[in-house]
């Protein structure tokens, strides 16, 4: 038998149970994989708490993994077994030692990638990606807010920003986090729990404000990010860490300056296939090339997946975690 993850009901962490399940063999189009490392995210406490309601229980854990192709369904043309494979995508079942998937939502790795390192950026990676070569094409003459600098997200959002030449105003909430967003390449680090976030980002821009906000945070920073907002600014709300976002008053984004709004997801930019390959290779381009660092700043077993998500709703944790089974 396989040992996956599985909970009952939605509630805290404690509702992670690690069991037995059958796994079975691929389907058509379908492969098998054996995961070596699996990825930890914000996105998986909301499935476990019920904030992103599953549909049917018991319910499986987890988006994103790395491993090996142990088997492949009839149809499968371009992956075959013993390839490494990482992908980012739903149904949810990352948390498990095997597992079946659809052949056209992995991606091949290659070489220089480390299976741990897949695991760590495949979902935090392409949702950086899209959020500043897509939502918003982030570019040299930008100054840009990011929320959460020194989380999962935020650190790759951030390097990757940077490279492209843009000025970069990232929120942390501890002295520890400010010295990793600085090295990250933040030009300026706000700390929201000494600081008003808004009056600090009009300080830095001279009154203007920035075109663009990233905000994974939600509840706690909506406000202050609209705030920040020149006008015609676009608020890109990607997360939900502190809660959900308040109800929106069209007529407020008008009296702030005909502001834009955007709850943008990754399910979406990667629908096609095509647009998952890209969206990886650009991801991998980018890690090769040395001009986004990934490092894995903590390994939990997936046994011990409650605690990981205790550590991570704690806010204890920075950079991207992995689970090895």
């Amino acid at each position: 038998m396989t040992k996956a993850i599985r909970i009952q009901k939605p509630g805290a962490a404690s509702v992670l149970k690690w069991v037995d399940v059958e796994v079975g063999k691929p389907g058509p189009k379908e492969v098998r994989i054996r995961h070596t490392a699996v990825g930890l995210n914000f996105i998986d406490i909301y499935h476990r708490n019920g904030h992103y309601p599953l549909p049917k229980y018991p319910a499986a854990l987890g988006m994103e993994g790395a491993g090996v192709i142990e088997a492949v369904g009839r149809g499968v043309r371009d992956l075959k077994v013993g390839q490494r494979v990482a992908y980012a995508t739903i149904p949810l079942g990352a948390y498990s030692e095997a597992r079946l998937i659809a052949a056209d939502r992995v991606v091949p790795m290659p070489p220089g990638i480390s299976d741990e390192i897949a695991a760590a950026v495949m979902l935090k990676g392409m949702t950086a990606e899209y959020l500043i070569r897509r939502t918003y094409r982030v570019s040299k003459s930008d100054t840009i807010l990011v929320h959460a600098a020194a989380g999962g997200v935020g650190t790759i959002l951030c390097q990757w920003a940077k490279h492209l030449g843009a000025t970069v105003i990232g929120t942390v909430g501890s002295a520890k986090k400010a010295k990793l967003a600085r090295g990250l390449g933040c030009d300026h680090v706000i700390d929201y729990t000494r600081h008003d976030v808004a009056q600090r980002v009009r300080k830095i821009t001279k009154g203007a404000g920035v075109p663009v906000v990233f905000d994974g945070v939600g509840k706690a920073t909506f406000q202050g990010s609209i705030d920040s907002l020149a006008p015609r600014g676009l608020m890109v709300c990607f997360g939900n860490a502190s809660g959900p976002q308040p109800l929106i008053d069209t007529h407020m984004l008008s009296a702030k300056g005909s502001l834009y709004l955007t709850r943008p997801s990754l399910v979406t930019y990667t629908a096609s296939r095509a647009e998952l390959l890209a969206s990886a290779r650009s991801l991998f381009k980018v890690i090769a090339d040395g001009h986004v660092k990934v490092g894995v700043s903590a390994f939990y077993a997936l046994k011990d997946a409650a605690r990981a998500h205790r550590e991570l709703e704690g806010r204890k944790t920075t950079g991207s975690v992995v689970l090895i089974p």
